[in-house]
């Protein structure tokens, strides 16, 4: 006769479920063991004061006596001083006071009406200064050596000055060493002599100005120009530029 097994006696079927839920039950008991936080009480004692009567208890009141201090021993040794008697003495010398008159007129003054002539009044012509512009004046100043019209005089003028320019044009060796460069506008004035006088000049630097300012002053002596038959001073200005040549 066989023996036959009955497969709901077989325990170990389910051992492979029961082997996971207990682990899981263990990692999870391990868990709550290593996170669990405890906290250290200690006991504390209060102690509630009562106070039932209240003392008052009375200050006294201190009375302090101000003594003045002694007095100083200048001022006692003052009091034993002797007054200085004064002597009044006489003057001996007369002293003749000046008498300051006054310089207003009063109701009484006698006012001179002189009557003063044309001629007794000397007058003096004092010969105007006038400047008249380059561009509008009727005759321009005339460069030693310039001919002809007024226009042909102004052409002639305008080329001579810059043959000036070119024959004694410098270039200041400290502006070479130091690369300085650029336009200098000069400013200078033909007065009623032909004289040029006035000079001013603006540029980037002052080397340049005084080079421009020395070339300008070297023009020579000029025929006035000319307004209205009468001579005038005629302002001009020209400007010069100081450029390097780069090789």
């Amino acid at each position: 006769m066989e023996l036959k097994k009955n497969p709901k006696a077989n325990v170990g079927r389910n051992s492979s479920l029961y082997f996971a839920v207990g682990l899981n039950v263990m990692l999870l008991l391990t868990y709550l063991g290593l996170e669990h936080k405890t906290y250290e009480t200690e006991a504390t004692k209060i102690d509630i004061l009562m106070l039932d009567n209240q003392i008052d208890e009375d200050i006294p009141i201190t009375t302090i006596e101000f003594v003045p201090p002694p007095p100083p021993k200048a001022t006692q040794a003052r009091k034993d001083v002797v007054p200085e008697i004064i002597t009044i003495v006489e003057d001996v010398e007369d002293i003749e006071e000046s008498i300051i008159q006054s310089t207003e007129v009063g109701q009484d003054d006698i006012i001179d009406n002189r009557e003063v002539g044309v001629e007794d009044v000397a007058v003096t012509e004092v010969e105007e200064d006038i400047e008249v512009p380059f561009a509008i004046i009727e005759k321009v100043p005339q460069f030693p050596g310039c001919t002809g019209n007024n226009s042909e005089l102004r052409a002639c003028f305008e080329r001579k000055i810059q043959e000036h320019l070119q024959k004694h044009f410098r270039y200041p060796d400290p502006a070479v060493e130091l690369d300085i460069q650029g336009r200098v506008f000069v400013f200078f004035l033909i007065d009623k002599n032909g004289l040029v006088t006035k000079i001013k000049s603006r540029g980037p630097d002052q080397l340049l100005e005084t080079e421009a300012e020395r070339i300008i002053s070297l023009l020579p002596k000029m025929i006035p120009g000319r307004q209205r038959d009468r001579n005038v001073s005629v302002p001009y200005s020209i400007p010069i530029n100081f450029k390097l040549q780069t090789q």
